[in-house]
């Protein structure tokens, strides 16, 4: 498997877990400003599946921004979660029309805080729907959980501006633009679910961290969100406006080589994917589709707007997991570390910190000291730099490596997706002790700071000590934990 179709199926890949609920639900009734809503009551918990909160994205609307949707007066059902956005994974439903949320609100009239969940993937696959983001247990605490859906892959990430005229212009963002929908949405809706409107944090794994790190220095959405999740994100998945028409141009040689026609706009969705794929086969960079400083919706680069002040005010929970690419290139990598394997740097880049690493780490094997460069190049200093640029400008941060060891194919090693399980409190029944007292340690964390609360035993982060707290059993507090490593970097990966 390689690294990009493993985050597009992380969630699967954590063990394809899945969460029963009660097997008797009652329906209830709720009326929102967008129209009344039919959903279900299961265990004390208030669930809606499915809830538009923009225009169906299809037709004329196809690689336009989102736009706001068409209020209902009939009850509408909102029992059965929508379709996920195209992709290329076959393995569940999937539409151009995608762009709904699902909600588990607490009972009561509140007002409770609110968590705004966006789902990895790549920005090429994954779904709001996944059993790990069922939300009745946070619900249950009293939050109210909403797991957003955006477009995926060449409908949400690519400029087709080069491809299709000027009015197509920054549609490299639209994926972003549905996250703002959303949220605008929630901010005028969550009040019938309990749900505060002034406590909204958004949060998200893998590309939903990146995407929440991205939000962060959009000063436009600024206003839609007070607290911010990240696990194992970064704010560097982004594009100049050159490099974005270039990756325009290796689509439209993708389309014509895939036997594609002129009317990109009127295609199958299918035909689109399979071009993109070929685009991604062929493009000498990872992940070739990202959002782009287009100068409207993003000006400069989010480090830059969140050293600039996008964040005052508001509290960063933020980290990553201590061997995450263990899960792209192996626990035996076959081969030096490839631009398959680096999600930012040229490979000529890297071949000297790869060496750094050996000179840092001589008791290492060469394959932990290509899986810990690797991770460092992707995850680790990408969001030491938003912990920085956040805590920089005196806002409240909290900093977490989760080191707790995982078990089977990945024995010993914190993969990538391994904190979801532990996140959201969704561990087997014969998970072992120790993991379901890291469970109730992290879920019992993530708990206070969704509502506001301090953070028990858990110093904030500042830019000197780089306070930073391990997550394994026990946890433990520690300074600059990654000094020499980091120092590696300087000069690289800023922006």
């Amino acid at each position: 498997m390689t690294r990009r179709e493993f985050v597009q199926q992380a969630a699967l890949a954590i063990g394809g877990l899945r969460y029963a609920t009660a097997q008797t639900a009652n329906g209830v009734v709720l009326k929102t400003p967008s129209g009344p809503l039919r959903g279900l009551q299961t265990d004390g918990v208030r669930v809606f599946r499915g809830v538009p909160f923009a225009q169906p994205p299809v037709g004329d609307l196809r690689f336009r921004a989102p736009q706001p949707v068409t209020p209902w007066k009939q009850v509408r059902n909102a029992t059965e979660f929508a379709p996920a956005a195209w992709q290329q994974d076959k393995s569940h439903r999937r539409s151009e029309d995608c762009l709904y949320l699902n909600i588990w609100a607490p009972q009561g009239t509140g007002p409770f805080s609110v968590y705004v969940w966006i789902h990895g993937g790549g920005f090429t696959g994954g779904r709001s729907f996944d059993p790990m983001f069922d939300g009745t247990n946070f619900a249950k605490n009293g939050i109210v959980v909403i797991t957003v859906a955006y477009r995926l892959g060449v409908f949400g990430f690519l400029d087709m501006e080069p491809l299709l005229g000027s009015s197509y212009r920054g549609s490299a963002n639209n994926a972003l633009r549905d996250l703002i929908a959303s949220l605008t949405w929630v901010k005028q809706n969550v009040a019938a679910f309990g749900g505060d409107p002034d406590k909204v944090t958004i949060g998200g794994e893998s590309a939903g961290a990146k995407l929440t790190c991205l939000l962060m220095g959009v000063p436009s959405a600024s206003g839609l969100f007070h607290q911010m999740i990240s696990e194992s994100g970064g704010a560097e998945r982004i594009w100049s406006k050159d490099r974005a028409n270039q990756i325009a141009d290796e689509f439209g040689a993708a389309w014509r080589a895939v036997g594609g026609g002129a009317a990109i706009t009127k295609a199958a969705p299918g035909e689109l994917i399979v071009a993109q794929e070929r685009m991604i086969r062929t493009s000498p960079v990872h992940f070739p589709l990202r959002v782009e400083i287009d100068g409207d919706l993003i000006q400069q680069t989010p480090l830059a707007t969140i050293r600039g002040g996008s964040t005052r005010g508001k509290r960063l929970l933020i980290g990553t997991n201590l061997d995450e690419s263990a899960s792209f290139i192996g626990t035996h990598p076959a081969k030096d570390a490839d631009s398959q394997d680096l999600g930012n740097l040229p490979v000529e880049k890297f071949h000297p910190i790869d060496h750094a690493y050996k000179k840092l780490y001589p008791n290492l094997s060469p394959e932990m000291r290509r899986i810990r460069s690797v991770t460092a190049e992707e995850y680790w200093v990408p969001t030491m730099r938003v912990a920085e640029a956040h805590a920089g400008g005196g806002n409240e941060t909290y900093l977490y490596r989760l080191d707790f060891p995982g078990e089977g194919h990945y024995a010993g090693l914190a993969f990538h997706s391994y904190d979801l399980r532990f996140a959201w409190n969704h561990l087997p029944p014969e998970a072992a002790a120790n993991a379901k007292t890291l469970a109730g340690t992290m879920n019992t964390a993530w708990t206070a700071f969704l509502k506001g609360e301090a953070l028990s035993g858990w110093p904030a982060f500042d830019n000197n000590k780089q306070t930073t707290m391990i997550l394994d059993v026990p946890s433990h507090v520690a300074q600059r934990p990654h000094a020499e490593e980091l120092a590696l970097w300087n000069g690289l990966l800023t922006q």
